[in-house]
């Protein structure tokens, strides 16, 4: 996906060149039109584009990275067991994907952009801060006033839900919180591969999560626990977008496992920490007697494998888009999976 694919016509079928373009105008309409898509989501390799401060904006709060953490409300409102289809829980739910993809995750993503801009101008110069496309100090209100409307917002959704307790609110405050010290100095966990990635793996599943649970049903800490050992799993997730930065995090000194471990073994290490705890959420499963789910999962581990080892560890500095775009469907289906299972068993 990162890479242009010339448009030939196929000498072995008249069909096909027929119906294919071999305008250069169009052609270059057509690519153009991608960039820009790629662009607005935040895309890797996505130059900052056109003049509208809007879409700059937008292009800074990364809408691809708020796939997963809208999917992990899904996940967690399944597993309260509790969720029916009415419209004010159809009303809840996309309030909740709105707390938790444009604004926490818009928030975290415009966040770290600021505190990489550095970084950024040696591994993604096209980015809109160090390409000069938007002043800091817009970036730093933009920062604000996504923090504080995520936040309003979490209080807001607790008083729906009618927590006595605002458990959403503390969850949006520990989110935001680990989003902070994940890219700002003093601590800035980014630093160091471990400790990063599994911040960023409990974002991607843990924080949304226990909010969609709690939006529809009392958290525990049974649940708690069962996605924090998730987002172990994760952990792998978040390795791979490491390895497009290897040479800016050798400079600033940043601490990534494909820094620490190299581009072989960082590879294995992403693959290894997705299987091996999925596959121990299956076994828990199992344990809870949801022997149909866990054998749903287990099946969704196989294709997951085989991309991996088609592109992934092949080649992960090539083929990182083309590896998240074939295996991590699988993945995230089997959080769903996961989600069902534990609804279904009323833990």
């Amino acid at each position: 996906m990162s890479e242009s694919t010339p448009i030939t016509p196929n000498p072995d079928s008249s069909s096909s060149s027929a119906n294919q373009s071999t305008n250069p105008e169009e052609v270059k309409t057509n690519a153009n039109s991608g960039s820009k898509a790629r662009q607005l989501l935040g895309m890797k390799g996505a130059a900052a584009g056109g003049t509208s401060i809007w879409k700059i904006r937008l292009q800074l709060m990364k809408p691809i990275t708020w796939i997963p953490l809208i999917w992990g409300v899904v996940c967690g409102a399944a597993s309260s067991g509790k969720y029916t289809w009415t419209l004010e829980n159809v009303l809840m739910s996309a309030a909740c994907m709105l707390l938790a993809g444009p604004l926490l995750a818009g928030y975290t993503q415009t966040l770290n952009e600021y505190y990489d801009r550095e970084i950024d101008a040696i591994n993604e110069p096209y980015r809109p801060i160090p390409s000069g496309a938007i002043p800091l100090p817009q970036v730093v209100i933009q920062i604000w006033v996504l923090l504080l409307a995520g936040l309003g917002l979490a209080f807001g959704l607790d008083k729906w839900a009618g927590n006595e307790f605002p458990t959403i609110t503390t969850i949006a405050f520990l989110g935001t919180f680990i989003a902070y010290i994940y890219s700002a100095p003093p601590l800035k966990l980014k630093q160091n591969g471990w400790w990063g990635g599994y911040a960023l793996g409990a974002s991607y599943i843990a924080f949304p999560w226990c909010t969609g649970h709690a939006l529809f049903g009392e958290l525990n800490w049974k649940v708690a626990v069962f996605t924090v050992i998730y987002s172990l799993a994760g952990l792998g997730i978040a390795i791979v977008n490491d390895f497009k930065s290897v040479e800016g995090d050798k400079k600033f000194g940043l601490k990534s496992l494909p820094v620490m471990f190299g581009v072989t073994t960082a590879a294995w290490i992403c693959v290894i920490m997705i299987d091996v705890f999925q596959a121990a959420i299956a076994g828990y499963l199992i344990y809870l007697h949801e022997n149909l789910y866990a054998a749903i999962l287990l099946l969704l581990i196989i294709p997951q494998i085989t991309f991996q080892d088609m592109y992934f560890l092949r080649n992960p500095l090539k083929n990182d888009v083309k590896y998240q775009a074939s295996a991590q469907p699988f993945l995230v289906i089997g959080m769903l999976v996961a989600g069902l299972a534990i609804g279904h068993a009323g833990i």
